[in-house]
């Protein structure tokens, strides 16, 4: 293989290394490395994935690190290539609220979406852009969205008001309302005095 060719390579992971980034789009390695012809760019890609260079993800996704070694949070978040905060299930689950193991890792943005990236599964409910860029409720943890679990009780009983939490005990019901004020979301009243009510029976 020529000198060229090798110094070409170099150059290009140099300017990867210099980003400090992990995962990109094929879009944004087109344009940080001039390839303008579609063709050009797929087989530039595939030929690095051969040579281990780089991994393919999911479709038109890439990691200079295989998948297994990504978080499936950041993973997903990037999948989808578009604002988008890890809520619902997968938070209520690590907060102890849902029992039951949810399989895939739930995500809103503005996409209703299954997919499988680096195998995790991953479900994206959509929500309106005037709920979903509020962000009451939701911090940044290394570059990923999370909803607090309070945020996250939220956004679920938005999309199923109905909704059964084993460990609702575990919430504070009146930073939920706040939340759900501050959202404009429906108030989910039966859910408030939920503490009081397991006290009682208790």
């Amino acid at each position: 293989m020529s000198t060229g060719y090798n110094n070409n390579v170099s150059e290009r992971f140099a300017q990867l290394a210099r980003m400090r980034e992990t995962v990109f789009h094929a879009r944004d390695l087109a344009n940080l490395w001039g390839i303008s012809n579609n063709n050009t760019l797929y087989t530039t890609l595939k030929r690095y994935a051969e040579r281990g260079l780089l991994f393919r993800i999911y479709k038109g996704l890439y990691s200079i690190f295989p998948a297994g070694e990504i978080d499936p949070l950041f993973l997903g978040v990037k999948a989808l290539h578009e604002y988008a905060y890890v809520s619902t299930e997968t938070i209520l689950m690590e907060a102890g609220v849902i029992a039951q193991k949810i399989n895939w890792i739930t995500l809103v943005s503005s996409k209703s979406k299954k997919f499988s990236a680096g195998g995790n599964a991953y479900l994206s409910r959509h929500l309106a852009d005037k709920f979903l860029f509020n962000p009451t409720g939701i911090e940044n943890k290394g570059g990923v969205f999370l909803a607090r679990p309070e945020r996250a009780a939220a956004d679920l009983l938005y999309f199923n008001p109905s909704a059964y939490l084993d460990g609702a005990n575990l919430l504070d019901w009146k930073k939920v309302k706040i939340i759900q004020k501050e959202i404009g979301y429906p108030l989910t009243p039966k859910y408030y005095d939920y503490s009081k009510s397991k006290r009682r029976s208790a």
